[in-house]
């Protein structure tokens, strides 16, 4: 196979989320529209469970790979805690797949089994523990971890996705592209802490998200 651009790469991933078939795409909770563009963004309420910590896991435990853990602070845009949102993440496994979910069929399978949700306490803190993922095979494509956010009550939407600063594949033309802060900076530096990496992805809320609702909008 070719090596593929991250820009290539990026529209095939439109595409199959145009043509990913079997069962129509979940509605959005009605008090939680959808901030656009966000191709696929229904599928965060797949499965979502009614409880929801603050610590959770996307990786079961026993799952090939290195152990890494995410945590962060969400915080409006004035820079308090955000209590009581919803971050959720999905990512490949270590061989650069997004391995199926079994349970789970038609377009639901998007996003694989490697997928989980954690809601603020607070103080406006959440963490994940899972493995660390492996970038796409075949492609010049970066370890990396989706990120989306749920404001309950208001809207959903992606924020940049989790990148590595010491992943040999982030190109600096790559670094550019995927760095554009919406939710605020996702490239983060991993610490090795007792063999577990361990990296912060805080999130200011609705920050470089065009049509978020501010003010009376709210």
């Amino acid at each position: 196979m070719n090596r593929l651009t991250t820009f290539t790469l990026v529209a095939i991933c439109l595409l199959s989320a145009a043509m990913c078939g079997g069962t129509q795409a979940p509605r959005a909770r009605a008090s939680e529209r959808i901030l656009g563009p966000c191709e696929g963004c229904e599928w965060v309420f797949i499965g979502m469970p009614e409880t929801i910590p603050s610590t959770s896991r996307i990786a079961p435990k026993g799952e090939p790979g290195e152990p890494m853990r995410i945590v962060g602070t969400v915080v409006s845009a004035d820079g308090k805690p955000a209590p009581g949102v919803i971050v959720y993440a999905y990512h490949t496994d270590d061989k650069g797949i997004y391995p199926r979910d079994e349970s789970m069929h038609g377009s639901g399978v998007r996003h694989g089994k490697l997928r989980g949700w954690a809601k603020t306490d607070e103080k406006g803190q959440y963490r994940f523990d899972t493995i660390r993922p492996a970038g796409y095979p075949d492609t010049d494509i970066p370890q990396h971890v989706h990120m989306h956010v749920i404001e309950v009550g208001c809207c959903t939407y992606y924020i940049d996705d989790i990148h590595f600063e010491d992943d040999p594949r982030l190109t600096e033309e790559q670094r550019k592209y995927v760095n554009r802060k919406r939710g605020g900076n996702g490239l983060v530096m991993p610490r090795n802490e007792n063999g577990t990496w361990v990296v912060t992805r805080d999130i200011t809320l609705g920050m470089n998200v065009d049509d978020y609702p501010r003010g009376a909008d709210r």
